[in-house]
């Protein structure tokens, strides 16, 4: 049996990775990876969210959506009274922005990915190459190269699941960084498994996308986002914590 390593990698999406019939409100693909320490994880991250879920809803069986939340969708109806809706968004905020972890996100504008690779590119295999060299980097960093990591993400559908592990294998086998075949594995979860980590993926991956359209826009999620990001030395995300392509 291979020695586990020190981290767990979540992964969520925002925006959809088709390029057929793209939304002009929303023209880009965010991949989003939250690279955790599983002592943090079980001290800090969980509790802190399961404390959440019992203070509003008195139960820890309500899943974190983004998009519910945004739209006040059941169970997330009870923030359509602005005072509840105010005091959830603050500290779910603040769970996020004490919450250690480090972010990797891969960014696919998709006009300018689809004129250069066609409408039958896949911007989720891209964005999946991208983060995973630089999660893989990150680990390498903190003398995690050989542990074996797992990338969990959410299933999306018995075909979607099939081709994604299937990408995945492929970049390792692919892969010219040495260290990252035997250090990275993927973890298929169900949508009904009610797992901290993806739901703080799944809140991470919209403000991105909502930044790169908008930069001089307001976005206090983002501004809370800037300082998880991987950084070079010299503090350049870019590149480092944040892929755009192309």
């Amino acid at each position: 049996m291979g020695d586990f390593g020190e981290y767990i990698i979540y992964v969520d999406e925002s925006g959809d990775h088709g390029l057929r019939n793209i939304n002009p409100d929303y023209p880009v693909f965010v991949l989003a990876f939250c690279i955790i320490h599983k002592q943090d994880y079980l001290t800090q991250i969980v509790p802190k969210l399961q404390e959440l879920k019992f203070r509003y809803f008195g139960h820890d069986m309500v899943v974190l959506h983004e998009a519910e939340i945004r739209k006040s969708r059941k169970p997330f109806d009870i923030l359509l009274n602005p005072n509840v809706r105010r005091d959830f968004m603050g500290d779910l905020s603040a769970i996020i922005e004490n919450s250690p972890f480090t972010l990797v996100a891969s960014c696919i504008m998709k006009e300018e990915f689809s004129k250069k690779h066609g409408v039958d590119g896949n911007p989720y295999h891209v964005a999946m190459e991208f983060g995973l060299e630089r999660v893989f980097m990150e680990l390498q960093s903190r003398r995690q190269r050989g542990q074996l990591t797992h990338v969990v993400f959410e299933q999306r559908g018995l075909q979607e699941d099939q081709a994604l592990e299937l990408e995945f294998r492929r970049i390792k086998d692919r892969s010219r960084m040495e260290g990252l075949e035997e250090t990275l594995d993927i973890v298929m979860a169900s949508k009904k498994v009610n797992s901290a980590g993806l739901q703080l993926a799944d809140m991470v991956a919209r403000p991105i996308g909502r930044h790169l359209l908008n930069p001089g826009q307001s976005n206090r999620a983002y501004d809370i986002l800037n300082g998880k990001f991987r950084r070079s030395r010299a503090g350049q995300i870019k590149g480092w914590g944040l892929k755009v392509y192309p």
